[in-house]
């Protein structure tokens, strides 16, 4: 039996080889989620104006992998604390979101916020949003495994 995790840390290039690296972990889609257009297009997302963002959906098995620990990988590997903003990448297609699939993941997510914010790990407020998951859109095949494809997954980016 497997679960759904769907997180927004900055470009999905390399959050999806994280989390596709991450033991427990069945598969992971990139796409586009929490905006308001349906069916958009990497260059429709790109606008910043259809306010989804760039996501990873994980497929995992709960017996291998706990939420929590995919919680733990998500705040490993990017910056919270940057509004709409992951290194060079700039716009809200680039926040740092967790979108819940339940109302148990909503509440470790906002458990795992409050003990990382209260942790002293960041200088400045860990501004990620929680949001319920809506509707996923993968995003095109070039984007799926983008990374894989051209030789760099095993890298840590």
């Amino acid at each position: 039996m497997t679960e759904l995790a769907t997180f927004g840390a900055g470009c999905f290039w390399g959050v999806e080889v994280t989390f596709r690296n991450t033991p427990g972990v069945k598969d992971a889609l990139v796409g586009y989620l929490g905006g308001t257009l349906a069916n958009p297009t990497y260059r429709d997302v790109c606008t910043g104006r259809t306010g989804h963002a760039e996501v990873v959906h994980v497929t995992y098995d709960p017996a291998e992998v706990s939420y929590d620990k995919l919680l733990d990988v998500f705040w490993e590997n990017h910056n919270p604390t940057t509004l709409n903003r992951q290194g060079p990448d700039v716009g809200t297609q680039y926040r740092s979101a967790i979108f819940y699939h339940t109302p148990e993941q909503k509440r470790a997510a906002e458990e795992s916020k409050a003990q990382l914010q209260a942790s002293g790990r960041f200088r400045n407020p860990v501004v990620t949003e929680i949001t319920a998951a809506s509707t996923f859109y993968p995003a095109e095949d070039y984007h799926q495994r983008y990374l894989e494809k051209r030789g760099l997954a095993s890298c840590h980016v």
